[in-house]
């Protein structure tokens, strides 16, 4: 690529506008706190640039600057509508500024709060990943077992693991465990009805070039059916994941003491709005950088199908 085409793009002129805004006079009679603003201005535009110089392909470079343009683009009009016309309420729409000083703050709230729901996540998710790939290879290969075992998965899998809350509240000893059952549930049935689907549509003709080979069940099941199902395992694996984090922060925000969800419902049960932001932007960062390392993983293990 020329230079152009890496530094001349409309993500930096957005940079200088974001920065120049800072001038203007505030409306507000709070500290705005600008500076915390065009301090992450400044780093968000140095990162640009690296990536401006390391990114080789066009196409990724223009993915990450578009990114970086709509964060800047809102970024401004954020400043806009809040320190320096005063359009939204100051109390339910804090400047942006605000809500990074707050950040740094409260960071080590923070880092707790995204352990705990990290942790909840990982144990709940793993467990039925250990036990749906293995149960849904067996079953699977079974004509007869798969094929009920497919309208029960759909069944279990209609009805939404949150009602179980109340039942695992009354049985478990603690509110963690409550929610490692629920993140279990959230994804054990998508794996298995995915890992079934898989396996129940593998080519036949590789199954019998297998057979041609007389290979052993355990390899036909782990080094043949099963990367040949990765991919609808990986839709499963997917669907799962993402209903997993919508159920743990409803859960947290119903009844915990920690985590994410509590971190949101405590603050804005006391009007606190400045950290409810902060939490609803720290959950989506916390969802973007796992879904970019599952990604990346399922990129990896399926790179044989490009």
């Amino acid at each position: 690529m020329t230079l152009k085409n890496r530094y001349l793009k409309v993500v930096h002129a957005l940079f200088i506008v974001l920065i120049l805004i800072q001038f203007l006079p505030d409306k507000l009679p709070a500290y705005t706190y600008a500076s915390y603003l065009i301090w992450f201005a400044i780093g968000t535009e140095a990162v640009t640039l690296i990536a401006s110089s390391l990114i080789k392909k066009k196409e990724g470079l223009d993915l990450f600057a578009d990114i970086v343009t709509f964060i800047y683009g809102l970024l401004i009009a954020w400043t806009l509508a809040t320190a320096k016309f005063n359009v939204l309420k100051p109390s339910l729409f804090p400047p942006p500024g605000r809500i990074f000083w707050q950040m740094i703050a409260d960071y080590d709230k923070i880092l707790i709060n995204i352990k705990s729901s990290v942790g909840i996540i990982l144990q709940g998710y793993i467990l039925a990943l250990i036990i749906a790939v293995p149960l849904g290879l067996f079953l699977g290969w079974s004509a007869r077992l798969g094929s009920a075992a497919t309208y029960v998965s759909k069944f279990f899998g209609a009805i939404p693991p949150i009602v179980y809350i109340p039942y695992g509240i009354a049985l478990l000893p603690t509110f963690r465990s409550v929610s490692v059952f629920v993140i279990f549930l959230a994804t054990f049935w998508p794996v298995f009805a995915g890992t079934m689907s898989g396996v129940m549509n593998v080519d036949k003709k590789t199954i019998d070039s297998a057979k041609v080979l007389n290979v052993n069940k355990a390899t036909m099941m782990f080094s043949i059916i099963l990367p040949a199902s990765l991919q609808q395992i990986f839709i499963g694996c997917n669907q799962g994941l993402t209903v997993s984090f919508v159920l743990l922060t409803s859960a947290e925000m119903i009844g915990a003491q920690s985590g994410l969800g509590y971190y949101i419902k405590n603050y804005s049960d006391f009007g606190d709005y400045t950290r409810t932001i902060v939490g609803l932007i720290v959950v989506g960062i916390v969802i973007i950088a796992i879904s970019f390392i599952f990604n990346s993983i399922q990129k990896y293990l399926l790179r044989w199908k490009q």
